[in-house]
């Protein structure tokens, strides 16, 4: 049954592409009619028609074109996305938080599906963490690219003398992986806590010890889960993001030993990676690893995301394809 709906899925998918390919072909054949008559006989509406046709159309064709790019393994699959404040305190836990806003508008606009998974509150404000299930076709695809270290450069609104701060915050973002794959984890490698849960974190949010942390002793990787109502809930759910990590992690060993894919990716994919800077005072946002600059801050941290997204992912199919060259 597993397999049966994983293929209906997949075929879904490839019908929906090709649909897509289709109507867009039928509507540039369309406007090429309209251009041959506006070439007979000059029109002045038909040519406004056509000019905002041609806008359309190059819209479409540039998100097609990014669809097709995500061929990678794990890029149709749902992802966990986390957030981590970096030193400093208030200031890092606030941009934390203004991160998270960030990626939630992103997926909204995307039509993505959000689980909160766990919150853990700042002191004073914002958030020292937070960890995200998304939903929705391509949604590792998409995001894969964020994982790193984001700096914020602004006058924080925390210092009394208004003086100018740089915070950092971390993203990890793990495809969510087929529960068919094996990966062997041994009970005695794991630190198992579980405690009251708190925050913004869903339904979970009761008065009994249901959210759980899970250690796993030999990588130090941290896990925790506190949306569901229940403790067995939430560390199944842990397990999953667990499990999702360690095969991640395998996957990306074997390929530094190969040497393969390495040499052909965007930056070094290591969390501690700085990828980008957002500056206030300058309105600009640079991602380091492409060399990528906008002055649309305020939109960027809005959810607006796309250019620098579709950037990543073409530079990105352009160096392996010159690695595989």
């Amino acid at each position: 049954q597993k397999k049966a709906e994983q293929f209906i899925k997949e075929t879904s998918e490839i019908k929906n592409t090709v649909n897509s390919l289709e109507s867009l072909k039928k509507d540039i054949d369309n406007t090429i009619e309209l251009l041959n008559l506006l070439e007979l006989e000059s029109d002045e509406e038909l040519e406004k028609q056509i000019n905002t046709d041609f806008e359309t159309l190059r819209r479409r064709t540039e998100e097609l074109k990014l669809l097709l790019l995500l061929n990678g393994p794990y890029d149709k699959n749902d992802c966990i996305l986390e957030i981590h404040s970096g030193a400093g305190g208030t200031e890092a836990c606030d941009w934390a938080d203004m991160l998270y806003r960030m990626y939630t508008r992103y997926c909204e606009k995307k039509g993505f599906k959000l689980v909160v998974l766990d919150v853990q509150a700042g002191e004073e404000a914002g958030i020292k963490s937070c960890s995200i299930e998304v939903k929705g076709h391509n949604a590792y695809g998409y995001l894969k690219n964020e994982k790193g270290v984001h700096r914020l450069v602004r006058l924080s609104p925390f210092d009394s003398n208004n003086r100018r701060h740089t915070s950092f915050a971390s993203v990890e973002v793990t495809p969510k992986i087929d529960n068919n794959i094996s990966i062997d984890i041994n009970e005695k490698d794991l630190k198992i806590d579980v405690y009251r849960s708190s925050g913004c974190g869903g339904q979970g949010v009761n008065t009994t010890d249901s959210a759980v942390r899970i250690t796993h002793l030999p990588t130090k990787i941290v896990v925790t889960c506190q949306n569901e109502r229940s403790q067995i809930q939430n560390k199944e759910q842990a397990m999953k993001v667990l499990k999702a990590r360690l095969y991640e992690m395998e996957v990306r060993r074997k390929e530094e030993e190969s040497g393969a894919e390495r040499k052909s990716k965007i930056g070094t994919g290591d969390r501690a990676e700085k990828i980008r800077t957002y500056n206030y005072p300058q309105n600009r946002v640079t991602d380091h690893r492409i060399g990528y600059t906008t002055k649309n801050l305020d939109r960027v941290m809005n959810g607006e995301l796309d250019d620098i997204i579709e950037a990543l992912i073409t530079e990105d199919q352009k160096r392996k394809l010159a690695g595989e060259e």
